[in-house]
């Protein structure tokens, strides 16, 4: 397995990650579980972690992508500079979820609003890594990118005229 194939493999655990642990750190709120909150903080710790694995293997990708015919190095580009925004983010997220591991474990009495304050942080994280992972798919999946014209392919207006 090469790196290229690591990052397109690992890019979905960040977005998913982010997203199902800022719900779970949710539900653990509401519920008032600490055990649910700790699970929520780890699957956070543990996007925080893919995305950096996606981050550090993107460059090979972007090298191996930028050599097939028709490929728009601009949305390659684009994804790269998203991608660093989006990183750290996560990193800001991954460290305050270790914070809020400690915090939760010695019972203290902000762990409940440095919790609030985590899932806040988990959400907008969740849509800088889903912008990232939409502008990524985008140098590949040209069904998506507007930046992309395929003049073989017509809309139904189009047939219509």
């Amino acid at each position: 397995m090469t790196q290229t194939h690591l990052h397109l493999l690992i890019t979905h655990l960040p977005i998913f990650g982010s997203v199902f642990g800022g719900l779970l750190l949710g539900y653990g709120l509401w519920v008032k579980s600490n055990h649910t909150i700790l699970s929520a903080y780890f699957l956070l710790i543990i996007s925080t972690i893919g995305s950096v694995i996606a981050y550090l293997t993107g460059e090979e990708a972007s090298e191996l992508v930028e050599k097939i015919p028709g490929i728009n190095k601009a949305l390659i580009e684009t994804h790269e500079e998203f991608a660093l925004v989006a990183l750290v983010s996560l990193i800001i997220l991954g460290t305050a979820s270790l914070l809020g591991v400690f915090l939760t474990l010695k019972n203290t009495l902000i762990s409940r609003t440095f919790a609030t304050v985590t899932l806040v942080a988990s959400f907008i994280s969740f849509g800088l890594i889903a912008r990232t992972g939409y502008l990524g798919g985008q140098i590949r999946h040209t069904e998506i990118s507007s930046a992309v014209t395929n003049p073989t392919y017509q809309t139904e207006k189009d047939n219509d005229d």
